[in-house]
């Protein structure tokens, strides 16, 4: 894009001044916040530092495309875009890579990436050189292979990364280059991305990764020294069922026991009002046992019948033992 300024010697065309990295990142920032908040899913390319790619998948992908010198000239620009975030959105699928890149207008440009299937060929050779050399899928993904396999694959004329003549690019901003920074943006974006799923590779050029590996390796495929992929991601990644206890000599596995028979249904529930619970019919009562009766002690007989007996007693003899009174003679 020019612009009509005013220079030292008047008036005159010139290029805008560019924005600086911290601006790039704030404006990528507000597109991605704008497109999340209509309902739009991104999956932005996010680096970790200025280090684009760092597995061999990822690095080899980047290596392949600065090879190239179709792409020489706009390949430093889209370091520099890539690492401030400007790719705010990266969908890889068969044969295709559909990505928005922030730039210098207010929505952001439409990249989109047409890339053929690998040669039928070439991929047929590779498979005959590599059968049985391959631990697992695991070991391919991780690029523990064979250097002389590895050399194979990144090799310009007979390995599985395309060429500038396989890969179709279009972006939507006025840049007239067949690459342009956007699409230089783009395509260290994919390096960056197959750095977190390598088996994206396979995917984009449309060929099966278990063509390379032996049918017993697949079996094995956690075997080769521990890995971050764990055995469920790594069966969903390339859409197999992972059996990590072996076949063949393992015993037979135990008769599974018959289920239980299912409960009867409940009952269904009349309409209307539900029926009055029914009371309890009461316990009848144990008569109660008599207990025979306590005799009471005999009542004692008062002492005063005694004591009033006693006194007469005393009462005659007293008066037996007292003399009788003599009369006095009459003068």
């Amino acid at each position: 894009m020019s612009w009509y300024g005013y220079g030292g010697y008047g008036y005159g065309w010139a290029f805008p001044p560019k924005p600086t990295v911290a601006e790039r990142k704030e404006k990528a920032a507000k597109m991605r916040k704008k497109l999340e908040a209509g309902g739009r899913k991104l999956s932005p390319v996010e680096l970790q530092g200025r280090t684009i790619a760092r597995t061999f998948w990822g690095k080899a992908w980047c290596d392949n495309i600065e090879s190239y010198r179709d792409y020489e000239y706009r390949l430093e620009r889209g370091r520099s875009y890539v690492r401030s975030g400007n790719v705010i959105d990266l969908q890889i699928a068969e044969g295709r890579v559909d990505a928005l890149v922030a730039g210098s207008d207010s929505t952001p440009y439409k990249v989109a990436l047409r890339i053929a299937a690998a040669d039928p060929a070439k991929w047929k050779a590779l498979v005959g050189r590599a059968l049985g050399r391959i631990s697992s899928l695991l070991a391919l993904t991780q690029g523990k292979v064979p250097e002389e396999l590895l050399k194979d694959f990144c090799d310009p004329a007979t390995g599985l990364f395309p060429a500038p003549r396989e890969m179709k690019l279009s972006c939507s901003c006025p840049d007239i280059a067949g690459c342009c920074k956007h699409v230089a943006a783009v395509l260290y974006g994919i390096g960056a991305r197959l750095d977190k799923a390598p088996e994206l590779f396979f995917t984009l050029r449309s060929i099966d990764p278990k063509e390379l590996v032996a049918e017993e390796a697949v079996e094995t495929i956690t075997s080769g020294g521990p890995s971050e992929i764990a055995e469920d991601d790594l069966g969903s990644m390339f859409g197999i069922d992972l059996d990590t206890d072996g076949a063949g000599d393992a015993a037979p596995a135990s008769p599974t026991p018959p289920a239980p028979p299912s409960p009867e249904p409940p009952a269904k529930r009349k309409r209307g009002r539900p029926p009055k619970a029914k009371a309890p019919a009461p316990t009848p009562k144990k008569p109660a046992s008599k207990k025979p009766a306590a005799k009471k002690p005999a009542a004692k007989k008062p002492a005063k019948k005694q004591t009033a007996k006693k006194k007469t007693a005393k009462k005659k003899t007293a008066a037996k033992k007292s003399p009788a009174k003599k009369s006095a003679p009459k003068k």
